[in-house]
């Protein structure tokens, strides 16, 4: 399987690849333990052989047999193919339908090994987002989009092919669900046991949906998400000078250190895995690195003293790196950090996503799989001395925010103190959220995280998309737009007009870009019209991240701003996959879990090919209309302000559109005399 033509052939059988064992050179996704009982280890093998001919079981069944035992899931290696794994140009890939290349484009960037934190193992992101659930499937995958006509569907049930089934030109190409376990089911323990069986797959956000473009996506947010918290807790415009300390360099996290540089702080990493902040710093993503806690803080001192610009990473545990900031404080009343958060995968605590300071993290590794008992107590007592040194540096004047990691969700089952005082749930912590807090309530205005990928490969392809959708945003400005809405256009179109400079590609030819749905709807008929006139060398797909305005129903995350009590109700995220499926997208994604975790969230994406023509361009303006105004109606109802004022405008300018806009009560003491009559 070294070309592409070979890849796509289906799976090799006759003969058998030879066997691959795990390459010790890159990284690999940490041990799972599913305690699977003899049954079902036999039940998890089973499954695995059921891709293959009963000819091949012999050789297969105790390999497979080999890999559940030593990794905790079959990822049937002797499959993973030799050839280099990248975003290849689309007109290279063999297909029957220009959308099925398109999707072939996007899945084999989610594996380039400069992409993917696991890539070995399938995961694309966030220590489990995988993206299939083994080899087999992958290879399945890419010879049904190489067969497939513009008259069928290829289904995916959590990384498995079901098939390509009857369908029509106007139906979407693949339909994709991951985690859809029922409710009751949901928990964590019975994840690792579904996917140790092969029956069900954590597909994160956008690796399970094929969208992932590298952490440049944020990179956007992280670097607004800083300006903001600069304007609002630091009253500056101006971050020159102010420290910025966080923890995480793997996968979409590593985003921090170059957003830092962009919005001109000095941002201080801490990284546990040399392998990741390695990765970083010959990416050219992160300027500095240092092992050392007194060398870390001198650093710092010094780039504070000269205004300098700065990434550091820090090579240890993010509790060490606190508890000595804290510390420095207590000796010399020297506040070296203005503002704080984390991006650890605390949606994924205790199989690689957080590790305990107590220990190594070699030492961590092993244990969470020899005694994960013993490590989820480290876990916890590692967060609640990590919360602990925030806390003293936050009665001193630093500010913290929770990324939506599930951090604060996670300090507070371990016990640690972030309950907000007077708290009436368990929702209410003593730290924002940068969601509704710091971000400026985006999502009830209708903006989010649009993102397009160039399929010709080209980065001229990608340089002249950079200039249309600046171009299109500032038409919009001058039209004539609410202040908050002009501050949120302002600050995208600061940022695409400087994105080229900051060398943020990873992987494919592809760019974010923070925009309601007018912008939007302008920019992809603006894409389009540029592909149909030949001034673009390929077709382009249009996406976005799930966590955006209605894709995600997380009620610690994206609808942490939804008061009527709904926050906990999913329908936004289901309607918003089934509407965009009948409004012209190329495929749609359902997943349980996000960025939050498993079980705490659903989420919903989408990607549209737009090729020049016009029934594209129809696609485009259907579903946009819906996949942005379906959140903010959602908002509307929840009696958000900015919300009602935006679907209003929007009725205004669409007959079409008609949204129960619910009545306020204004005398709230009614409510009380209601009870006490």
């Amino acid at each position: 399987m070294s070309t592409l033509k070979e890849l796509c052939a289906g799976l090799p059988l006759d003969p058998l690849p030879n066997p691959r064992p795990r390459d010790e050179d890159v990284p690999h996704a940490p041990v799972r333990t599913p305690n699977l009982t003899p049954q079902e280890q036999r039940q998890a093998l089973e499954n695995a052989l059921r891709y293959f001919p009963s000819t091949s079981h012999p050789v297969l069944a105790p390999e497979f047999a080999l890999e559940l035992q030593q990794y905790g899931h079959i990822y049937m290696y002797r499959f993973r193919p030799s050839i280099e794994m990248r975003a290849y140009p689309i007109s290279e890939y063999p297909c029957e339908s220009q959308q099925a290349a398109a999707i072939m484009h996007m899945v084999m960037n989610n594996l380039d090994p400069c992409v993917a934190q696991f890539p070995h193992e399938l995961v694309t992101y966030g220590g489990n987002g995988q993206i299939f659930s083994n080899w087999a499937q992958f290879l399945l995958m890419m010879h049904y989009l190489s067969i497939m006509t513009e008259e069928q569907t290829l289904v995916m049930y959590s990384g498995h092919p079901m098939g390509l089934f009857p369908s029509h030109s106007n139906a979407p190409r693949v339909i994709v669900t991951n985690g859809m376990v029922i409710p009751n089911y949901s928990s964590r323990e019975m994840y690792e046991k579904l996917f140790a069986l092969g029956v069900t797959m954590y597909g994160q956000m956008t690796a399970g949906s094929y969208c992932y473009i590298g952490p440049q996506g944020i990179v956007h947010g992280t670097t607004l998400t800083v300006l903001n918290a600069g304007r609002k807790y630091l009253g500056v415009n101006n971050l020159q000078g102010k420290v910025f300390v966080t923890a995480g360099l793997g996968g979409m996290s590593g985003a921090q250190a170059k957003a830092a540089v962009i919005a001109g702080c000095i941002g201080v990493i801490a990284e546990i895995s040399r392998e990741a902040i390695e990765k970083r710093h010959k990416q050219g993503w992160l300027m500095e690195m240092t092992d050392n806690l007194d060398k870390c803080v001198a650093r710092i001192k010094q780039a504070k003293k000269h205004g300098t610009v700065l990434s550091l990473g820090y090579h240890g545990n993010v509790v060490d790196l606190w508890e000595k900031l804290a510390d420095e404080y207590d000796k010399t009343g020297d506040l070296l950090v203005d503002l704080g958060s984390d991006q650890t995968s605390c949606h994924n605590p205790f199989l690689g996503g957080y590790y305990p300071v107590q220990v190594t993290y070699d030492e961590a590794r092993e244990l969470m799989h020899k005694d994960p008992t013993h490590f989820k107590n480290l876990v916890q007592e590692s967060l609640c001395r990590h919360v602990s040194a925030i806390n003293r540096l936050s009665e001193r004047g630093m500010y913290f925010w929770d990324y939506g990691n599930a951090f604060l969700l996670e300090a507070s089952r371990a016990g640690a103190d972030v309950m907000k005082d007077g708290a009436t749930s368990d929702t209410e912590f003593r730290y924002p959220s940068y969601v509704q807090h710091i971000m400026g309530d985006i999502f009830s205005l209708g903006f989010g995280p649009f993102r397009w990928v160039c399929t010709s490969g080209e980065a001229e392809d990608l340089e002249r998309t950079d200039e249309i959708a600046a171009t299109v945003s500032e038409a919009i400005v001058k039209t004539g737009v609410s202040e908050n809405v002009k501050q949120q256009y302002n600050d995208n179109i600061k940022w695409i007009r400087e994105a080229g400079k900051h060398q943020m590609v990873v992987g494919s030819q592809a760019r974010i870009l923070y925009s309601d749905q007018e912008g939007r709807t302008a920019i992809a008929l603006a894409f389009n019209k540029a592909v149909a006139e030949k001034a673009l060398k390929g077709p382009v797909v249009i996406s976005r991240d799930h966590h955006d305005v209605s894709g995600t129903d997380s009620p610690f995350r994206e609808t942490s701003n939804i008061y009527d009590g709904s926050q906990f109700c999913a329908d936004m995220a289901v309607q918003n996959c089934i509407g965009d499926s009948f409004r012209g997208a190329t495929w749609v994604a359902l997943h349980n879990g996000g960025g939050v975790g498993w079980g705490e969230v659903i989420n919903g994406g989408f990607g549209l090919v737009l090729d020049g023509s016009d029934e594209a361009a129809a696609r485009a303006k259907s579903m946009l209309a819906w996949d942005v105004s379906n959140g903010v109606a959602r908002r509307c109802w929840s009696g958000n302000d900015n919300a009602r004022q935006a679907i209003n405008e929007a009725m205004k300018q669409n007959n079409k559109l008609k949204v129960t806009v619910p009545h306020k009560v204004e005398d709230t003491a009614i409510l009380d005399c209601a009870f006490k009559s």
